[in-house]
């Protein structure tokens, strides 16, 4: 009965939710001294060449250039033949509507300044940790809101029109509000360094582990990684959380673990049981109609979190750690009410 009566009030807790003061501006982690490593950041633009693109020759001549952008961002499988992707590319880039999206790149981004600073800053950070990391090649590019991004250990394609932000004429179809939130220019490089830490290129896992705890850990070394390649990023950005949502994890982190260990999830392999965790969703409803989608993955973060402040690993053993069950027992990871 009184087993019942806590998982009961578990989501009645939950419609209290109350955000804290937002601290974003004091989430800084240790930023390493990088003033003495050189990274050369050179961006290939090839957004003018495909939305101006002036016959049916040129298109075809970048469509070969460029296999990357036209299997990953033009979606190539979709379309019975080449020939037949080829005249419905030539006829969506020869729209006016075309020159509106590129004056919006203009606007939104410029000459990449802040991008190419961006980059700069993050790679630096990886080369300190990790110093044979060589600069992949990176492209940007725009194809009418096709896909947003394609990470490689050698190659980084970003879709400008995905990230030009609420002020935009147009948006990405097919996404819900909240998850637009996420596509503003500030976003792109977290979301570059998120996909390099859930890489097997950085991050070593034990793929015949099925559990949900698996996953967690995961997603929360990934985090890790990505905050410490962009120190001062705040946590709502890197996880693609509002600073209302984050802010109300972070007050009720014990509801949250609590929910976990009364239905026992942890070491759940239920591909739909896990999907309400893991997977993209506005809220888990679950645990409580304000408790933010995807929230398995955050609390993975925190555990990796605590593992880091109790054990002494560096960043690279941490990241090459492929047992999750190690870092959740060695993490004494017990969040208390605040």
């Amino acid at each position: 009965m009184e087993k019942s009566l806590r998982l009961l009030l578990i989501p009645a807790l939950f419609i209290l939710w109350l955000s804290s003061c937002n601290n974003e501006s004091n989430e800084c982690v240790y930023q390493p001294d990088i003033s003495n490593i050189e990274i050369n950041v050179e961006i290939e633009r090839l957004e003018d060449d495909l939305l101006g693109v002036k016959s049916r020759a040129d298109l075809r001549q970048f469509l070969k250039d460029n296999p990357v952008i036209t299997e990953i961002f033009l979606k190539r499988n979709q379309y019975p033949d080449d020939s037949i992707m080829m005249e419905a590319l030539y006829k969506r880039f020869q729209n006016p509507h075309i020159d509106t999206l590129k004056s919006e790149i203009g606007r939104v981004f410029g000459d990449l300044s802040e991008l190419k600073a961006d980059i700069s800053t993050a790679f630096a950070n990886l080369k300190y940790y990790y110093p044979d990391f060589k600069t992949p090649k990176i492209q940007t590019i725009a194809t009418g809101l096709d896909h947003d991004l394609f990470v490689s250990d050698s190659l980084i394609v970003i879709g400008l029109d995905y990230y030009l932000g609420d002020s935009a004429k147009y948006r990405p179809l097919g996404l819900y509000g909240y998850m637009l939130e996420r596509y503003r220019p500030q976003y792109i490089m977290p979301s570059v360094m998120l996909l390099y830490g859930i890489s097997p290129m950085f991050n070593k896992t034990d793929v015949s582990d099925k559990t949900i705890l698996a996953d967690m850990i995961g997603y929360g070394k990934s985090f890790y990684f990505a905050k410490h390649m962009m120190p001062c990023t705040p946590d709502s950005v890197l996880i693609w959380y509002s600073s209302d949502e984050i802010d109300g994890a972070r007050k009720n982190q014990d509801i949250i673990w609590a929910h976990f260990l009364e239905n026992q999830l942890l070491y759940e392999t239920n591909h739909m049981v896990k999907k309400k965790y893991i997977d993209e969703r506005p809220k888990t409803f679950e645990i409580g109609e304000k408790a933010p989608g995807r929230i398995a993955t955050w609390v993975g973060w925190q555990i990796v979190k605590q593992y880091m402040e109790e054990e002494e690993v560096t960043l690279q053993e941490l990241m090459q750690e492929p047992d999750p069950r190690k870092v959740f027992n060695n993490s004494n990871y017990r969040p208390e009410r605040k």
